[in-house]
């Protein structure tokens, strides 16, 4: 079998600080997800599923993966896994409406909609808030220290990371920086640990997947009001009988603590129903295009 090249990619930034076991077994669980495709052979249809890469290809394949396991067995349908590393080529993937599935955040869910027509089905029950970051260690103690400095960004238009952090940080606080955008919400976190930035933005959720020794090297600066989370939305091609099993069966994983936790991993914490026009047609009102940076 001839490896994918996001695998072989994947396996390459893996890192050496990994124990070899470690790192067998993130290799072990990348050989699996690409598996996907032929595991769903027998299935009565296979959707395509991209994911905005708040994290590096190997996280975000372990993560999904038993998930899309479940979804399988639970709907009968086959679902393969598309990563992508960096998001630019997600936004002109799901912009061409290439994936049948995507999870994407907010301002991407406006930007699907015009673009594909693409629908929300579910969405965490969580409110999703961008936070900016400094090492505790550092003299940053307020916002007004970080005029003229450099800040970390994940990409230009990660939403609660960069987008709207950006907006509210020059056009509320009139704070004048840098932006450095250095791929996802880890790099993020350790450009910051690692004075490379004098302060980085990212989200709640991902700031709390790190391990403790990331986290109580961070300080929280400022925090944006809360918006609805990433959405998992489908292509219009992708039947209304299949939308709603799929709904369903995200749904039904919130009964039981193995399928919270699940949800917990891609970031769907107590999933609910998602509905386009209440909660993200608001988002068009944040006049945020100014800061949009299309590549």
């Amino acid at each position: 079998m001839r490896l994918p090249t996001w695998l072989i990619w994947s396996i390459e930034i893996m890192p050496s600080s990994l124990s070899f076991f470690a790192r067998a077994a993130a290799f072990a669980g990348l050989v699996l997800i690409a598996l996907l495709p032929m595991r769903a052979i027998g299935a009565s249809q296979i959707f395509t599923l991209s994911v905005v890469p708040q994290f590096t290809s190997v996280d975000i394949g372990l993560r999904w993966t038993p998930l899309l396991k479940r979804l399988e067995a639970e709907t009968g349908y086959g679902f393969q896994l598309r990563l992508i590393d960096n998001t630019p080529k997600f936004e002109a993937d799901f912009q061409a409406g290439v994936p049948d599935l995507v999870y994407l955040n907010p301002y991407h869910m406006l930007m699907a909609s015009k673009a594909q027509g693409y629908v929300p089905l579910v969405r965490g029950a969580i409110p999703l808030h961008g936070i900016l970051v400094c090492d505790k260690n550092s003299p940053i103690k307020d916002l007004s220290d970080l005029n003229g400095k450099t800040l970390a960004f994940p990409s230009p238009n990660a939403f609660g990371a960069s987008l709207y952090m950006r907006a509210l940080l020059v056009e509320k606080e009139g704070i004048h920086f840098t932006p450095t955008y250095v791929g996802t919400h880890q790099n993020v976190f350790r450009h910051v640990i690692l004075g490379e930035a004098a302060a980085g933005g990212g989200i709640s959720a991902t700031l709390e997947k790190e391990p403790a020794s990331i986290q109580d090297r961070l300080n929280i600066l400022y925090t944006t009001p809360g918006v609805a989370p990433h959405p998992l939305a489908a292509h219009p091609r992708v039947p209304q009988e299949a939308r709603k099993k799929i709904s369903a069966a995200l749904l039904k994983l919130n009964q039981n603590a193995a399928g919270q936790k699940m949800l917990a991993d891609v970031e769907l914490d107590k999933v609910v129903n998602a509905n386009y026009a209440n909660d993200y047609l608001p988002l068009g009102k944040l006049n945020l295009e100014r800061h949009v940076i299309a590549k």
